[in-house]
C-alpha cells in the first residue's frame, strides 16, 4: 500500500512565540492601567467616563478600571494665594493693597468641589473673594486707621473671607496684609504729620524737664534755708564764749612769751587771766 502523504501545515514555533509575546505586553498594559496611586498630601476621585465618583480615594495605591477610569488628584495641602486689590478708604483716599490668603481644601467636601466648581477653584473662587472682601472692609475705615489698626483690618478680611469661603468648602488658615500703599500726596502728609507731632512730644519734654529742674532748685533752696535756720538755733551764748576761748588758746600756742618790739601799732591783748581761770 502507498503512504498517503500528509497535507497539513505544520505550525511555525516563531509565531507561537509572538502570539505569547504580544499577550503578554498586553497583560502588562492592562496590570499597569488597572493600579494607580495617590500622592500624600491629597485624595483622589474616580472619573469615568467624564463622570465624578463620589468616592474619596486616601493617599496610597489602588485600583481602577483599565483605560475607562482615571483618578483626579485634589490637593489638600494648605496653599497660599496672592492677590492685589485698590480700593478707597472711608475718607476717599486710594488704597492699594497687597494680600496673601492660606488655604486648603475640606478633604471629606472635595467631591463637592471639584463637581460644582472645578480644578481652578483659586481663580474662579478665591481670587474674586479676595478681591471684594478687601474692598468692602477698606471702604470702612480712614486710610490712617488702616494703618494704625492693621491686625484688626486683616482679622475682619479673614472673618468675610471665611464665611465666604466655606460655601465652597474651602477653609481659610491665615490671612496676612503684606501691604498698604497710598498716593504720594498722602504719604507726604503722614510724613509731615508725624513729624509735628515728634516736635510737639519734644517741647513737651522740654516743659516737663524745665518744671523739674526748676521744683529741684526750690527744693534745694528750702533745704538750704532750713539749714541755716538750724544753725541759728543752734548759735548760745556758751557756744559764742566757747569759740572765743578756742581762738585765745590757739593764739597762746604760738606766742613765745615775748611781746611785739614794733612800736606805732597797738599790741595784741589776750586775757591771760581768763585763760589761767579755764585752765583751773
Amino acid at each position: 500500500m502507498e503512504a498517503v502523504p500528509n497535507n497539513k501545515p505544520r505550525k511555525n514555533p516563531g509565531y507561537r512565540g509572538l502570539i505569547a509575546v504580544v499577550a503578554i505586553v498586553i497583560l502588562g498594559i492592562v496590570g499597569v492601567n488597572s493600579v494607580t496611586q495617590v500622592q500624600y498630601g491629597h485624595v483622589g476621585l474616580y472619573k469615568t467616563f467624564g463622570k465624578l465618583n463620589d468616592n474619596i480615594l486616601a493617599p496610597g495605591i489602588h485600583l481602577k478600571i483599565p483605560f475607562i477610569q482615571t483618578v483626579i488628584q485634589v490637593n489638600t495641602q494648605v496653599t497660599k494665594t496672592e492677590t492685589d486689590t485698590t480700593a478707597s478708604s472711608k475718607d476717599l483716599q486710594p488704597v492699594s493693597t497687597h494680600v496673601v490668603v492660606n488655604y486648603s481644601v475640606n478633604k471629606e467636601s472635595a467631591y463637592n468641589l471639584m463637581n460644582n466648581v472645578g480644578g481652578a477653584y483659586d481663580s474662579v473662587i478665591i481670587n474674586p473673594a479676595v478681591q471684594e472682601v478687601v474692598k468692602e472692609v477698606t471702604a470702612r475705615y480712614p486710610a490712617e486707621d488702616l494703618i494704625a489698626k492693621r491686625d484688626i483690618v486683616a482679622g475682619e478680611i479673614s472673618e468675610h473671607l471665611t464665611a465666604r469661603m466655606a460655601k465652597y468648602d474651602l477653609i481659610v488658615n491665615e490671612i496676612n496684609i503684606v501691604n498698604f500703599k497710598f498716593s504720594e500726596a498722602f504719604d507726604h502728609s503722614i510724613e509731615a504729620k508725624q513729624v509735628a507731632q515728634q516736635q510737639a512730644l519734644k517741647a513737651e519734654n522740654d516743659l516737663k524737664r524745665i518744671e523739674i529742674e526748676a521744683k529741684q532748685k526750690i527744693a534745694q533752696a528750702q533745704a538750704e534755708a532750713e539749714a541755716l535756720k538750724l544753725k541759728k538755733q543752734e548759735v548760745t551764748p556758751e557756744l559764742v564764749q566757747l569759740k572765743q576761748i578756742e581762738v585765745q588758746e590757739k593764739a597762746l600756742e604760738k606766742w613765745d612769751g615775748r611781746l611785739p618790739s614794733v612800736t606805732g601799732g597797738a599790741t595784741p591783748f589776750i586775757d591771760v587771766q581768763s585763760f589761767v581761770n579755764q585752765q583751773q
